[in-house]
């Protein structure tokens, strides 16, 4: 299914995938009626995959950007791929089927995208929202969930096994922090006060 898009063309740099999941059931919507809704609101993905069911629709080729992700985020990469799963962050979709995922893998071998993960496994919602999004990780390429992508405030695709997507070879990052809440950037850098010892009284 194409769709018309005129987010750009890639500016290079290291290869990376991106994942996405809306709020769907599986069970219940296909791919193609999920890319439709993509289409119809402007932002499409490169692929939409349904893993329950393996249908997987293309809605742009790999020399265009995406347009889930806003900005000039979108464009790093020789190639930024977007996909879509059909699927929430409430109910990781690793947790299921994951039909004509090495077909996918696949693809993404042959562009040059490393299998692994280097913000680590994203994190379940809510504590997503404030996963760190550093520009460090993100240079290197490879898999990232959309709650990883610095300057994008998404939730998605929930805390997924990443080995069952990348194989049981992915090498493990530290589990990604969240950021500090507002204003415990300040309580962390103030100077710690010694605490006086108490004194201690010998019993008789």
């Amino acid at each position: 299914m194409p769709a018309d898009n005129d987010c750009g063309a890639p500016r290079g740099g290291a290869p990376r995938v991106v994942w996405f999941t809306g709020d769907a059931d599986p069970r219940l919507l296909s791919a193609r009626s999920v890319a439709q809704d993509l289409a119809r609101a402007g932002r499409p993905a490169h692929l939409v995959w349904n893993p329950l069911s393996g249908e997987v629709l293309q809605m742009l080729p790999l020399t265009l950007a995406g347009g889930l992700l806003d900005g000039p985020v979108r464009l790093e990469g020789r190639i930024c791929m977007q996909i879509m799963v059909v699927g929430s962050t409430r109910e990781p979709f690793t947790n299921g089927p994951l039909k004509n995922l090495d077909m996918i893998m696949s693809w993404l071998d042959a562009w040059g995208v490393n299998r692994r993960w280097p913000a680590g496994p994203p994190l379940a919602s809510p504590q997503a929202y404030h996963s760190m999004r550093e520009r460090r990780p993100w240079a290197r390429g490879g898999h990232f969930g959309a709650s990883q992508v610095p300057g994008v405030a998404r939730a998605d695709p929930g805390a997924i096994d990443i080995r069952r997507i990348t194989g049981r070879e992915t090498p493990l990052a530290d589990i990604p922090r969240p950021r500090p809440a507002s204003g415990a950037e300040d309580a962390i850098r103030a100077p710690v006060r010694p605490i006086a010892r108490p004194t201690v009284h010998a019993l008789r």
